[in-house]
């Protein structure tokens, strides 16, 4: 190897190496910012503990776990049903940093937070679409998340409730009046826009209590798909078959309660 070479290697291997403890140095920064961060996240600081979040990122790009943290920082500013601008950007800045975490090919276990923030956060912005798709898309990666089958069940209900209020006042009937709808025409049309995302709302509700049979939130909502699903049966006798089954979920509810109460008073550390 001639001179020239040599120096042009050992210059190359010193460049490698500065670089090297370069790359080192910034991740020992990029990890003491996250962990900077956290305190203030941990005190309510959002705002700070998102700037300490964002100079680790830009000490380390792939640092996924402080990319999660500042997704997080920016969700707990957003307001859910604030219209303003500012409110809008925390949760688009969420929604970026979370789907840049899935574009990085994380691990299984900040893949499945990342789609958890996501489906949770366009579900608390009321779209109501994108967070179907992303709670299925939870349900691939964990087929027990169970509060990803409970939020499918709630939304098609969420969404049923408003139509079937104005239908009711539309046909002159009050709150406490027992259904179906009178109007048979809006009936129809209801039913046919809405029994199925009902019906898959309850089959889901039926999921989430098949991993947790004690599951009480998946109960109060299969009492609620099912009443408010009987507003669009056709004949009485069907109506007073589906508010009876609505009502032993009614039942299985209070139960459950009093089980869980009962359970906790003969032993205060259980969950």
């Amino acid at each position: 190897m001639s001179k020239r070479h040599f120096q042009l290697a050992a210059i190359t291997g010193m460049l490698v190496a500065t670089a090297l403890l370069t790359a080192g140095c910034s991740k020992l920064k990029a990890r003491d910012n996250l962990n900077q961060g956290v305190n203030a996240f941990k005190s309510g600081n959002y705002a700070q503990a998102a700037d300490n979040f964002k100079t680790a990122i830009s000490l380390d790009p792939t640092f996924d776990v402080a990319r999660l943290y500042l997704a997080t920082a920016y969700v707990q500013q957003y307001i859910p049903g604030t219209e303003t601008a500012e409110n809008k950007k925390y949760a688009e800045a969420a929604m970026n940093e979370f789907e840049t975490v899935l574009k990085n090919n994380p691990d299984e276990k900040s893949k499945l937070l990342a789609t958890e923030s996501i489906a949770n956060l366009y579900y608390q912005m009321k779209n109501f679409p994108q967070a179907l798709v992303w709670n299925k898309k939870v349900i691939e990666l964990d087929p027990k998340n169970k509060e990803a089958y409970y939020t499918l069940g709630v939304i098609p209900w969420t969404e049923f409730i408003g139509p079937d209020r104005e239908a009711r006042n539309a046909s002159k009937m009050r709150p406490e009046d027992p259904g179906p709808i009178k109007d048979e025409k809006a009936r129809a049309e209801l039913k046919a826009k809405y029994w199925q995302p009902l019906t898959d709302g309850i089959e889901y509700e039926k999921k989430a209590l098949a991993v947790d049979p004690e599951y009480e939130n998946a109960m109060a909502y299969m009492n609620l798909l099912i009443r408010y699903r009987a507003d669009l049966l056709d004949a009485k006798d069907e109506y007073q078959a589906a508010i009876k089954e609505s009502d032993s979920w009614v039942e299985k509810n209070m139960q459950t309660m009093k089980i869980k109460a009962e359970r906790k008073a003969a032993n205060p550390q259980a969950k």
